[in-house]
């Protein structure tokens, strides 16, 4: 497998421009102050004076986090440790949402794995309640032996997925081509971890091993750099103007060339009649 040493290329990836100064970035030293756990019967616990959060999955229930405030445009980075071991139907999501029918999303979705096969993460974004617009990859290394960050950056050009500061997937405004971009309404980050093996490894051909559980995903160093996070002060946001430069730009080439396993836009079979109008600037 390729490794990134073989790119010998440095770690400064985004170019990010500031268009107006009113940056607020939230501290990485307390969870409580952040986050609420919101289900799942004490299966979800912040330890360690606020460092470390844990949610957790048994035969009876999983569990779930969401943070406290909202945002609209900005960095936010979590770093995470995945379920190690047989995780093969249990599902780790981590996203930005707003609320209603109608709503917004931004989302990192970790699917277990059988014990030494690599985890597949999927990507996707909705717009006004619409989503299908799915990437996957696997990871260049173990996402269960450490932590790892996993950030979105999102602005209103565009919407940038990374790991460990390397991009994986860019999605574009392109508004201007008919695509709609979620760009109007305030999201909260939420997590959970869940049972999905009726679909989530192999289509659901192989099912959550009990024996197994419980099942725990651990969280720590979260970090939002946002315009807001308050939907009433949306008229008084900073805007973030942000792009990849040509190493980002590199990098997630090789990522999409040597790690990606599923892109919607390269499905002829559920697109016959052509593919969405931004596949064609993707």
């Amino acid at each position: 497998m390729a490794s990134l040493s073989s790119f010998n290329i440095k770690l400064s990836l985004l170019v990010v421009t500031l268009i107006s100064f009113f940056f607020v970035e939230n501290s990485a030293s307390d969870l409580n102050q952040d986050f609420g756990i919101t289900w799942g019967n004490g299966r979800g616990k912040i330890l360690n004076n606020g460092e470390l959060l844990t949610l957790t999955l048994d035969n009876t229930s999983g569990s779930g986090f969401e943070s406290k405030k909202e945002y609209l445009f900005g960095k936010i980075d979590m770093q995470i440790k995945l379920v190690p071991g047989n995780s093969a139907g249990t599902v780790t999501a981590y996203y930005l949402s707003s609320q209603g029918s109608n709503h917004d999303e931004i989302d990192f979705e970790f699917l277990g794995n059988l014990s030494g096969e690599p985890y597949t993460v999927h990507t996707n974004v909705y717009t006004q309640g619409k989503g299908e617009r799915e990437q996957q990859f696997h990871l260049w290394f173990d996402p269960t032996a450490d932590f790892h960050t996993y950030s979105v950056l999102w602005n209103p050009q565009t919407i940038v997925f990374s790991v460990d500061n390397v991009p994986i997937r860019e999605f574009k405004n392109l508004e201007d081509k008919g695509v709609a971009f979620p760009k109007s309404q305030p999201m909260k980050l939420y997590s959970s971890l869940w049972d999905a093996d009726q679909w989530a490894t192999r289509g659901g051909l192989i099912k959550t091993d009990w024996s197994n559980a419980p099942f725990s995903a651990s969280y720590r160093n979260f970090n939002a750099h946002t315009c807001t996070s308050n939907s009433n002060s949306n008229s008084n946001c900073t805007i973030l103007a942000a792009k990849l430069d040509p190493v980002s730009q590199e990098r997630l080439r090789w990522v999409q060339q040597k790690f990606m396993i599923y892109n919607y836009c390269a499905d002829t079979k559920r697109f016959p009649q052509g593919f969405p109008p931004e596949c064609s600037n993707t």
